[in-house]
């Protein structure tokens, strides 16, 4: 296929589904629900398009994933994504948030010719020194926090969380619904821009599903019930958590139908995949674990594409990558460069993605939460855990349970050593980060 020019440079949808399991989707093996498939809408744009089966997210949890896709880097590097995740305690804090002279994928954009909006959750850090449009968006509508109620739109801490630029709206409707609806009145408009031979768009599409608290659509009088424990842990169950996925689902059906009606569906650079491993309702299948454990359940996630005029339908790929190489790839596919002092962890995978083989790309993370280690190079993973070491080889045994620590100490050394010169090479967690559980052993038994 022919390589795009700066003439041709692409419109970017980059959508984030929050807390959504490996397997939660059809096209990644998910069983269907009561009612029929779950995710009609991203089978087909799988389809399409390629569907990576070793995508990883930067970290198992919800924030710190946010600074690596939003500034390209391992999240490390910054201190607010030492918090596991940002709570809501940190409201009034100069320290923990997105630095506004921190280059971002919007703000390199933006300063490239592209128009940028987010729509969805934020979760970088919370006004008066934080915020979307202080971090190269033109455009914001969503909530500031890590999780708010579907309905009230308020935070777990009582306060009500939706914005629309740096002024508090007061809509109503359904948050999945009302993030979809503004999605496509921006594809609308910078699509009937671009027509007039206008510069391209970014949309950053984070959904807040299909993050807790269980409401569907038709749940509006449980926002009265869990207003004061967001973490509903007295409810959910897989049928709701279905139907919520069907419900974001439906909604990138509509965003995608918008591209398509207003002519600019073929130079579009869709992009789905999900914020960190699933949690308690969520499918992992094969794998174990899900949100803040660096087994595979909580980190390897969808990763789906499509980008007519590039990628070939049909695609599948086994290449390893992480959250922050879908950034290093937009910034290629738009032509733009990164910042010469913030250099890019990230790799572009706009060869993959033209039809290329995979190639060698070595993954580290690290948690403060239980001291946990891992790092993926090839088919085998190393992980430390509660100071326990294990060595998995991932291509023959992904759930993780077969260890090798005892039968191939040389390797394990060899790994062991190369994640402590990788860390060597990043700022140490500070002690006053935070570890923030929703829940634990006493609310549910260990998974």
């Amino acid at each position: 296929m022919a390589r795009t020019t700066a003439a041709q440079r692409p419109n970017i949808v980059f959508i984030v589904a929050d807390d959504l399991g490996y397997a939660d989707l059809g096209c990644y093996g998910g069983r269907p629900a009561a009612f029929g498939a779950v995710s009609p809408v991203l089978d087909a744009m799988a389809a399409r398009g390629i569907r990576f089966t070793q995508g990883y997210s930067n970290s198992p949890v919800c924030s710190p994933t946010r600074f690596a896709l939003m500034t390209g880097r391992y999240q490390y590097r910054l201190r607010g994504a030492a918090e596991e995740p940002i709570n809501s305690r940190s409201r009034g804090s100069a320290t923990l948030g997105l630095p506004l002279e921190h280059p971002s994928l919007p703000s390199l954009l933006r300063a490239a010719g592209y128009r940028t909006a987010l729509v969805g959750k934020w979760h970088l850090g919370y006004p008066p020194h934080f915020g979307p449009l202080r971090s190269g968006y033109d455009e914001f509508f969503g909530p500031m926090s890590g999780g708010v109620d579907y309905f009230s739109h308020c935070a777990s801490s009582g306060a009500h969380d939706l914005w629309q630029g740096d002024e508090e709206v007061h809509d109503t409707g359904y948050l999945t619904d009302l993030i979809s609806q503004r999605a496509v009145d921006f594809i609308e408009r910078m699509a009937d821009k671009r027509a007039g031979g206008s510069a391209p768009f970014l949309l950053s599409l984070h959904y807040t599903a299909p993050h807790w608290p269980w409401e569907t659509r038709d749940d509006a009088a449980l926002a009265a019930e869990v207003r004061d424990n967001l973490f509903h842990l007295h409810g959910g169950n897989i049928h709701t958590y279905h139907r919520m996925i069907h419900h974001m689902d439906e909604g990138i059906g509509r965003v995608l139908a918008a591209l398509a009606v207003r002519g600019v569906l073929e130079n579009t650079l869709v992009i789905f995949t999900s914020d960190n491993g699933g949690e308690r309702f969520s499918d992992n299948w094969p794998l174990v674990g899900g949100k803040m454990d660096l087994t595979e359940g909580g980190i390897r996630v969808p990763w789906i594409a499509q980008w007519p005029a590039v990628i070939a339908p049909g695609c599948v790929s086994a290449q390893h990558c992480m959250t922050m190489d879908w950034t290093a790839t937009v910034l290629a596919a738009a032509g733009v460069s990164a910042a010469a002092d913030h250099p890019l962890d990230g790799v572009s995978l706009m060869d993959v993605l033209r039809g290329a083989p995979e190639f060698e790309r070595v993954l580290h993370w690290r948690m403060n939460h239980r001291g946990q280690r891992a790092l993926r190079h090839g088919r085998w993973k190393y992980l430390q855990v509660d100071g326990h070491e294990y060595l998995f080889d991932i291509d023959a045994d992904e759930r993780e349970r077969a260890n090798h620590a005892g039968r191939d100490g040389e390797r394990l050394a060899r790994m062991r050593e190369d994640w402590l010169r990788w860390n060597d090479s990043m700022p140490p967690i500070p002690a006053d980060a935070t570890v923030s559980l929703g829940y634990s052993v006493k609310d549910m038994p260990q998974r």
